[in-house]
């Protein structure tokens, strides 16, 4: 309320209401045999008055007692001289006694509001505190890796036994899962910021994306778009799209068949990953999208994770308001599908199907 705003506002509320009992006390006296409203007219103000001022505890029992021996004093007036029957003036101990009650509730619910903005303050430094150190950690751990790698190569290249080869090997893989577990942690905390969109060519994106991935994996790989230019935010989809596609490289083998897909109808556009890996056994679909679930024994190869990149993908396509669903069959792959509402109509006619085919022979 806007009488909350400052002490001077607060003041001219508590001299207006005085004014007001007062007269409405006068009118008590005055009117003999009708006083019921203003008596009431009294009592409701002071509780509306306290709401509003928030008394401190000496002061409201202070009023409290002004009114209630002013008010019950001339409620027993008026029953002596025989103008009301004795039995109304209890109200006067009732008026004061749901007076009391109603300052108990306003002092629990006002301690409960400190206690929220409390917990909501401590909340917030945590998140910040959080953010601030996934920040720091992750560009001094990338830091170090990228200087260890460096070393690890300069050793590699002075030493060709086969044993020294073969730990170097092991070292530069664990460097690359941390490194990419850094990439990760980074991306979660960027998805956490305002969404911007924008219009986005998907058919390019998609064509980019697999364009990207085919030196670096071999598989069968397909790109094929015919959403043309929606609206979204770029930086989301390609999170969302690329943590896919790292999923489907970890769990299939090479050969096997990876392809992206991008369709739009008048109201919402779609993008699937398919792979024709080893599949996601049953009892873990419900679970893969959670940041706690790790794919160590979800999937048929049993290949480890972080249980990052998934739920990285849930977060990146929630934050545009969409869904991402999974079907998935043991020994035959598993398609990933996200599903985004199209809130206008960013082209007229979507672009011709960008198609990209790629196939590398196992090495």
């Amino acid at each position: 309320m806007w009488v909350t705003a400052s002490p001077r506002a607060k003041r001219i509320v508590l001299v207006c209401w005085a004014v007001f009992a007062v007269a409405n006390v006068a009118a008590m006296w005055v009117f003999a045999g009708v006083e019921t409203i203003p008596f009431h007219f009294v009592w409701i103000s002071i509780a509306l008055v306290f709401g509003v001022n928030s008394w401190p505890t000496t002061s409201m029992m202070c009023v409290l007692a002004v009114v209630t021996v002013t008010t019950g004093w001339i409620l027993w007036h008026h029953a002596a001289i025989g103008e009301i029957g004795l039995e109304e003036t209890s109200e006067v101990p009732l008026m004061a006694a749901v007076f009391l009650v109603m300052v108990w509730h306003v002092r629990g619910r006002q301690r409960a509001l400190r206690e929220l903005e409390r917990v909501a303050a401590l909340e917030r430094q945590r998140a910040e505190t959080q953010g601030l150190f996934v920040r720091l950690g992750s560009h001094e751990l990338r830091t170090s890796i990228t200087v260890a790698r460096g070393y690890l190569e300069l050793i590699h290249s002075t030493h060709e036994d086969s044993q020294s080869e073969e730990d170097i090997a092991i070292v530069l893989d664990e460097l690359g899962k941390l490194d990419r577990l850094t990439g990760r942690l980074t991306t979660l905390m960027q998805l956490n910021s305002p969404v911007e969109r924008s219009t986005v060519d998907l058919d390019s994106l998609v064509e980019r994306l697999v364009r990207r991935w085919t030196p670096v994996a071999e598989r069968t790989w397909s790109a094929d778009s015919t959403a043309g230019v929606v609206e979204a935010n770029e930086d989301r989809l390609h999170a969302a799209i690329d943590g896919l596609i790292e999923n489907a490289i970890a769990f299939t083998q090479n050969g096997d068949r990876i392809g992206v897909q991008a369709r739009r109808t008048h109201d919402a556009f779609t993008v699937e990953v398919c792979d024709a890996g080893s599949g996601i056994a049953p009892g873990h679909l419900d679970h893969i999208f959670e940041r706690s679930w790790s794919s160590r024994g979800g999937l048929a190869d049993g290949h480890g994770g972080t249980g990052l990149g998934l739920a990285i993908v849930r977060t990146a396509v929630e934050t545009l308001g969409g869904t991402v669903g999974v079907h998935s069959a043991m020994g035959e792959g598993t398609t990933f599908t996200c599903r985004f509402p199209q809130r206008r109509a960013a082209t007229p006619e979507p672009r011709p199907a960008a198609s990209a085919q790629a196939a590398v022979a196992d090495g």
